[in-house]
């Protein structure tokens, strides 16, 4: 079992509030508690290992600088992770000029559906999604992983909505089009529907 969830909340709130402090060991047993997770949430958002893993410690270094800021409101977990999700998209925005993309259209309606995706493992999933382009590798975690909306999307990577439309159907279409490669196209199209 994961240690954060063995403790009590009282408990994590006292480790945040004694790392908020300076108090080194608890920042070190804070970061031990939450950094293979967010090593994950990093993972989706990078090109590889290397960069999720500065993502990781970057998003660290703000955690702890901003560990004062946390009201102990809401989720811990959920306010490190969406630090970690920012860092990504900071560091990803950096790195890439975006291109806004119109042509929706013949990609809206595109999704999977019945037993293709029962034969795909999960590692086999997340694979496939860190082999998307960029841009559309961060739409696809944006939208699916983190919930978010495409207006909000659009205004974390400074893109329009209908970009980030568009950019979500170019990555689903890529990962049918690689399922498909992979597991062989269906006789009939009863599996993916346009």
């Amino acid at each position: 079992m994961k240690e954060h969830l063995k403790l009590g909340l009282e408990e994590l709130k006292d480790i945040i509030k004694q790392s908020a402090s300076g108090d080194v060991r608890a920042q070190e047993k804070l970061y031990r508690m939450f950094a293979p997770k967010m090593f994950g949430v990093c993972m989706r958002y990078a090109k590889d290992r290397t960069e999720a893993e500065d993502n990781l410690q970057d998003g660290f270094v703000n955690v702890f600088t901003n560990l004062k800021k946390f009201r102990h409101e809401g989720s811990f977990e959920g306010w490190v992770r969406r630090i970690m999700v920012n860092v990504s998209l900071s560091k990803y925005r950096k790195q890439h000029i975006l291109y806004p993309v119109e042509d929706v259209g013949k990609y809206e309606t595109q999704s999977f559906t019945g037993n293709i995706l029962e034969k795909i493992s999960a590692d086999e999933l997340i694979n496939l999604i860190q082999e998307l382009p960029p841009r559309y590798r961060m739409v696809f975690n944006l939208f699916v992983m983190e919930g978010l909306s495409h207006q909000e999307i659009g205004e974390a990577m400074k893109i329009t909505e209908g970009t980030s439309k568009s950019n979500l159907a170019r990555a689903r279409d890529i990962l049918k089009r690689k399922v498909e490669k992979l597991y062989g196209k269906r006789k009939t199209n009863a599996n993916y529907t346009a």
